[in-house]
């Protein structure tokens, strides 16, 4: 079986799809990622057969107006404002990412395409090549649950009628933002009116597609109310790195002490990563703690540091986390299920999205404190979550018990056993 995937965005909506290719690559099948250029050495880098795709997503995620746009996204009406500003830029640049996906697909001719839902024309490409398409989303997001509401959404009191309202509302205003696109990438590549039925979770005819989730049911159950076409079988991790050795200076920093706090918050930094960086310092002087700053891809950026705290690039979290006392972070998919995997408690502090949702559930499972949003960050609220963070016994055992279930489940090849397992042929054109 030769597999394609598409995939758009920063490097947390990238990693876990080279997680799966090599899981399938492992179980004998073909796989090959398409995603944004920005990736390419990244995923070869892992034995992963690539595909181009057009960079300019990843060139607007790291704007100065891009990056201020996101600090606004923390409440409802400020995403809504944020999606209204980038809609002109973003359009053209979806058009582009479809149209390097369909060359792509065109070109391998592959059996089943994984898509990630930035990539809304995958369900028309796999209709055009009469193959089956799977929806990969890397937590519950569109398909309907009464359990709780769409992520993104306020929870409130209002019942399981209101919770699966909010999917019906997430649904359209998905349709509204892809649905210009799409029809430029099909009027541009003379494929004609978009086939009746098909939209982000249903192909030709309204046939529902199958829909992988590469979240851990550990820290989010999976609801009771899913269709049988959707599934949670586990998050998908890269294999454990091997051979990696970190510079001296980082080396020294951490036999220096006892185990620092982990700081970082990846792609995302906002208008003023220098602000920020100043606040994360001052949080950790009032906290009395020692740290690693993560500046990430566009993210904190220090400047003259004390003794207490060390700066560092690219290090991978399996080999990183087990050495540090505990985690603070955005509440990425990804970088949650990595900290709680080695077994240490998190402080999300989430900018937007399915941030917050994951910040909840750390604090829902006892594995640390309240999340604190980007926008309430001061260095006083900092310091005192750290204080707790790092004082409180119960969440470094808790996060402990959690890190060992997360170890023993093995979500890449559950994922790739239920995708082995799907029909090999698309429903009736």
């Amino acid at each position: 079986m030769h597999v394609l995937m598409l995939t758009l965005g920063s490097h947390g909506d990238v990693q876990p799809f080279v997680a799966l290719a090599r899981g399938l690559q492992s179980a004998g099948h073909r796989a090959t990622l398409c995603a944004p250029t920005y990736f390419e050495s990244f995923i070869t880098g892992q034995g992963v057969a690539y595909a181009p795709m057009d960079n300019g997503f990843v060139e607007l995620l790291s704007t100065l107006e891009t990056r201020a746009a996101v600090e606004d996204m923390g409440s409802l009406p400020g995403a809504l404002r944020t999606v209204w500003r980038l809609l002109p830029q973003a359009g053209e640049l979806q058009r582009r990412a479809f149209a390097d996906a369909w060359a792509a697909a065109r070109s391998l001719r592959p059996d089943l395409l994984v898509f990630h839902p930035k990539i809304a024309a995958a369900p028309d490409i796999a209709h055009e090549l009469g193959v089956p398409a799977v929806l990969a989303l890397l937590f519950p997001q569109l398909v309907r649950t009464g359990e709780f509401p769409a992520v993104g959404l306020p929870d409130w009191p209002l019942g399981r009628g209101y919770r699966r309202a909010s999917y019906t509302l997430v649904e359209a205003i998905t349709r509204r933002l892809t649905r210009g696109p799409v029809r430029a990438w099909r009027e541009a590549e003379g494929l004609g009116p978009r086939p009746p039925g098909i939209g982000m979770l249903t192909g030709a005819g309204g046939q529902p597609l199958p829909v992988l989730h590469g979240f851990s049911p550990l820290l989010c159950p999976v609801p009771r109310d899913w269709p049988a076409n959707a599934v949670a079988l586990g998050d998908w991790p890269l294999p454990a790195s091997t051979g990696f050795e970190p510079v001296p200076a980082l080396a020294q920093f951490l036999a220096a002490g006892p185990p620092p706090v982990y700081i970082g918050f990846g792609s995302m930094s906002g208008r003023n990563p220098a602000k920020k960086a100043a606040i994360v310092l001052e949080a950790v002087r009032l906290a009395g703690v020692r740290a690693l700053i993560g500046r990430g891809w566009g993210g904190l950026a220090p400047d003259a540091l004390p003794a207490n705290v060390h700066a560092i690039d690219h290090v991978p979290h399996d080999w990183l986390f087990p050495r540090v006392a505990a985690v603070v972070h955005h509440g990425g998919a990804g970088t949650t299920h990595a900290a709680l995997r080695t077994g240490r408690p998190s402080l999300v502090c989430p900018f937007f999205g399915d941030q917050p949702f994951w910040g909840a559930r750390v604090q829902a499972l006892g594995v640390g404190p309240a999340p604190l949003p980007q926008r309430k960050l001061t260095a006083a609220r900092l310091a005192s979550a750290l204080r707790w963070l790092v004082g409180e016994p119960g969440y470094a055992r808790r996060a402990g018990e959690l890190g060992q279930a997360l170890r023993a489940e093995q979500g890449v090849e559950a994922a790739v056993r239920w995708l082995e397992a799907l029909p090999r042929s698309a429903p009736t054109r």
